[in-house]
């Protein structure tokens, strides 16, 4: 796979390699790829959380867990 980027992008690049955060354009590429990844993945679950019922109220579990912890 090649990519081309306008100078200013490849300038960029370059200096997080020669900064010493990546050790070449590719593990520089490859990062961004993964973060992409991951960043539709939180996307995803987000949206499946926002879309399904309502389990419990968050205010009954947090008050549940406040009398658990109660000393008796």
């Amino acid at each position: 796979m090649n990519v081309s980027l306008p100078d200013e992008l490849k300038a960029f690049v370059d200096e997080q390699v020669s900064r010493g955060d990546y050790s070449s354009t590719s593990e520089y590429m490859r990062d961004l790829i993964r973060h992409a990844q991951d960043r539709d993945r939180l996307r995803s679950a987000l949206l499946e959380g926002a879309s399904s019922p309502i389990a419990a109220n968050a205010d009954d579990y947090l008050d549940t867990l406040r009398e658990r912890d109660q000393p008796t």
